[in-house]
């Protein structure tokens, strides 16, 4: 037999309902912590692809209207493949040395590709899903053959 406790109350067996409830009020924005991180990851994995593919492509085309036929055509495919929002994906594409005419025979092409990802379950009500979206950007180099555009 169990001597009486002072407080006059019996706690037996509560811990496992506080366990339960703590656990669950830890593991919900646990949850959503890897969520969100995944969302994040897999924009910023889309992103630098699109850089980098795209720059392969335009240094390798055999002049500009080519380079931006192709270049265009690989933003459709990555925009497709990792879900990326078309309307927030922005794409620049610059030359080092700064040329007149961008990409040119012998320049260096500097692809950035910048883009935001919206949190998931975050509503649209007052402009949150804007205010709390993670802006992405990636950046490509690559440089193009002296004899670009020759052919």
């Amino acid at each position: 037999m169990h001597p009486p406790r002072p407080s006059g109350r019996d706690d037996e067996g509560s811990a496992a309902l506080e366990f339960i409830a703590v656990g669950v009020i830890l593991l919900v924005p646990l949850i959503y912590l890897v969520i969100a991180l995944g969302a994040i990851q897999e924009q910023t994995l889309g992103a630098e692809a699109a850089a980098r593919h795209i720059a392969r492509v335009v240094a390798r085309a055999p002049d500009a209207a080519t380079a931006a036929e192709r270049s265009d055509a690989v933003l459709a495919a990555i925009v497709d493949e990792y879900g990326l929002d078309e309307e927030t994906v922005n794409l620049t594409l610059a030359c080092a040395p700064p040329a007149v005419e961008c990409p040119s025979a012998g320049a260096t092409i500097v692809v950035t590709v910048t883009t935001t990802v919206r949190l998931p379950l975050v509503p649209e009500l007052f402009g949150l899903d804007r205010s709390t979206a993670v802006r992405v950007q990636a950046e490509a180099v690559q440089k193009v053959s002296r004899l670009w555009g020759a052919e």
